[in-house]
């Protein structure tokens, strides 16, 4: 530990001992049962649903973390692997009981929702990056059968709700530093007046990367404005913002590259200055009415999204006349919305409510490709026009829900109907480079249905099982064999069964555990991957099962622990060949870890200071489908974080200390699935310390 972080600890250290002798002890309580609504739709105590919901809350999201990555609050969700990349170029991986551990860049598989604002896209590419912790009230995260009524490619959904500015208005700032040149700036104001709710937040953060060739610069916006212009309705106004200017992307390393440097990175990252910018905007409205018992609640958002992003494909491999160069340049407008109703119903037995609702979504890319080069001594730069295309992707999804809640039995079915379109128009036609442009349909019917019972007001099980299925991409539909439209890749279809228990010890504990099992045919993976462009296939038959245990429990007043553990075994159920090699039955699938375990100990003596002590384990994980590879090795690391506030009058001043990876421990990260330069891991880093102070001011 350098001398200046040994102070630093020393200040904090005296800072707690001097809160100590002003504060009193604190009677801090951990929420067991929260509301949440994704899964019914409306408000319901996730105790009381038959299906896996967990809903991470402020606290949770705020206390000693950095409010950077959306990986510091979802960790401590059992069924979910998220991997911080280290690679602000290609955002976080996130899967949920195995979908979407293959993702190159983003979220694949997994459906993002921020405010009602989808942060995927119609065929399932998602940005978790949008996601603004700083203005989050809580992140609910849906699991297994249910949600597959969010439409296709939503093998989980994951859910921020912002809060809505309340009480009297304030000002504040704060400032965070730390290892590898982290900074990260903000200013915020929240509160009403006249009626109005509203929510500012502005933050900037830079930092050099832990790995070479990974600098990156993030400018975050955020607004909200509520109203209620009567007293049945609500209405809100959301706008927010990303920008990101030339971050370096370091790519993967190999197994040598990473043992011999985790630092290091590939000649062809620094060759080709591998980088990508991204701004990123988007305006939303959201309105709820009361009519009587039932409730219309309507969305509607736009946006416009610009991406160019290095690639480091030699030009050698761009010498084919249908390669699509080494520069990716779109700019792209979405637009969507959804209307719902939500109805109770007439019933001589129980509780009956329904649901019913339409979703639209539109995303069109005008994307071009460029060669990576001007001359052999002059690369990295943009040269000549390769590819020309509108991508147009397109969904609309009519669905219904029924609950019904008759003593000591809970009900729910529900239906989607998934329809969506994606559409190719090549305007680059040139010799040997012919028309590309095509269309791909699929419609699909999901279905889910889930039934719960109250053995005691303390304890509830219930069995869910559902009908989902996911669509290709269109970046997997993108490259075909003779044709850069891959029209013979079929959409995965899943079925899904869980069983699961909830259970209230008291006030002071909840378990949550689940057995599932999902078996998908015509699987996507990796065909080949060659001159820096990816190929995809269906595989036959997999199969995923697996255990979820997730542990709230409040040991002391003074003391609370959460755990979340997953077991998952994830294995290819058929033979298939893919680039010329046999992936054989049994074989794992890659970038799922068959274990991972996530333990939190809290301490909180005091009113304005806490510190906990956070674990995690991921056991290895397999970088490509013949599991010949050398696998990511297995890794356990340990956090500690600090948290102190002081409120003088009408200030509120609070600081943070963080240090993680305690031990220093050296290991892989995150992979990459199937890399065709068999670059597959990406280093985390050492140990790492992390500074912050805030001010805020209450008027």
């Amino acid at each position: 530990m350098t001398d200046s972080l040994a102070r630093l600890t020393r200040d904090a250290l005296s800072l707690a001992v001097s809160v100590a002798f002003c504060g009193h002890v604190a009677a801090q309580q951990l929420e067991l049962d929260p509301l949440v609504v994704s899964g019914s739709r409306s408000a319901a105590a996730s105790f009381d649903l038959p299906f896996s919901v967990d809903s991470v809350s402020a606290r949770q999201i705020r206390d000693g973390q950095l409010g950077i990555n959306a990986s510091e609050a979802l960790a401590r969700v059992p069924g979910l692997v998220v991997q911080n990349r280290q690679n602000y170029a290609q955002d976080l991986q996130i899967s949920s009981r195995g979908f979407g551990a293959r993702s190159a860049f983003g979220v694949r598989g997994i459906k993002l929702i921020t405010d009602g604002i989808p942060a995927s896209t119609p065929d399932g590419q998602g940005q978790a990056a949008t996601f603004n912790l700083d203005s989050a009230e809580r992140i609910e995260v849906l699991r297994g059968p249910a949600s597959v009524l969010y439409g296709s490619n939503a093998g989980g959904v994951v859910q921020m709700f912002s809060r809505d500015g309340q009480g009297s208005p304030r000002i504040g700032a704060g400032t965070l530093f730390g290892s590898d040149g982290l900074r990260r700036n903000r200013l915020n104001a929240e509160g009403a007046a006249n009626g109005v709710g509203f929510l500012f937040n502005a933050s900037r953060m830079d930092t050099d990367g832990y790995r070479d060739h990974s600098a990156a610069r993030r400018d975050q916006v955020f607004g909200k404005l509520s109203f209620t212009p009567d007293e049945y309705s609500r209405l809100a106004l959301v706008y927010s913002s990303l920008e990101q200017n030339a971050t370096d992307d370091p790519l993967g390393q190999s197994w040598q590259g990473y043992k011999a440097d985790p630092r290091s990175v590939t000649a062809n990252a620094l060759l080709y200055d591998t980088r990508k910018s991204i701004d990123h905007q988007q305006l939303g409205v959201n309105y709820e009415r009361h009519f009587a018992d039932a409730t219309l609640q309507a969305t509607f958002y736009g946006g416009k999204r610009h991406v160019i992003q290095y690639l480091a494909i030699p030009p050698a491999a761009q010498g084919n006349a249908r390669h699509g160069g080494g520069v990716v340049d779109f700019e792209r407008d979405f637009h969507g919305g959804s209307l719902r109703w939500l109805q109770p119903l007439p019933s001589a037995i129980g509780d009956l409510r329904l649901a019913l609702g339409l979703e639209y979504d539109r995303s069109q890319d005008d994307r071009q490709g460029y060669e990576n080069f001007l001359s052999s001594t002059r690369l990295g730069v943009k040269g000549r026009l390769r590819r020309d295309e509108l991508n147009t992707v397109t969904s609309l999804d009519p669905y219904a829900q029924l609950t019904w809640q008759v003593g000591d039995w809970t009900l729910q079915g529900g239906l989607r109907y998934s329809n969506v379109e994606i559409e190719v128009d090549d305007k680059y036609i040139d010799g040997f480079n012919g028309d590309d442009s095509g269309t791909q349909r699929y419609r699909k019917a999901t279905p889910s249905l889930s039934v719960g019972y109250a053995f005691t007001p303390e304890l509830n099980g219930y069995f869910s099982v559902a009908r989902g299925y996911e669509t290709p991409t269109l970046g997997e539909l993108a490259y075909g064999v003779d044709s850069s439209f891959n029209r013979s890749l079929s959409p995965s279809i899943s079925t899904q069964y869980e069983l699961g228990l909830k259970a209230l010890l008291g006030e002071r504990a909840r378990i949550n555990a689940a057995l599932f099992q999902i078996d998908s045919d015509d699987e996507i993976v990796i065909a080949d991957s060659q001159d820096g462009r990816t190929r995809y296939q269906n595989a036959g038959r997999t199969q995923r099962r697996g255990l979820e245990l997730g542990l709230e429990a409040q040991l002391h007043s003074q003391w609370s622990a959460s755990l979340a553990y997953t077991y998952l075994r994830a294995v290819y159920d058929s033979s298939f060949d893919a680039g010329g090699s046999r992936v054989d039955s049994g074989n794992n699938l890659p970038g799922v870890p068959r274990t991972t375990l996530f333990v939190e100990l809290n301490w909180q003596p005091l009113d304005g200071l806490s510190t906990a002590l956070e674990g995690f384990y991921r056991s290895k994980v397999y970088t490509e489908d013949s599991n010949r590879e050398k696998a990511a090795p297995a890794y356990a690391v340990f956090n500690w974080r600090a948290q102190l506030e002081q409120r003088l009058g009408d200030w509120t001043l609070q600081q943070t200390l963080r240090l993680d990876n305690l031990f220093d421990r050296q290991y892989v990260g995150s992979v990459i699935v199937g890399d065709s330069n068999r670059r597959y891991y990406e280093a985390a880093p050492g140990r790492s310390w992390y500074v912050g102070a805030a001010a805020e001011y209450n008027f």
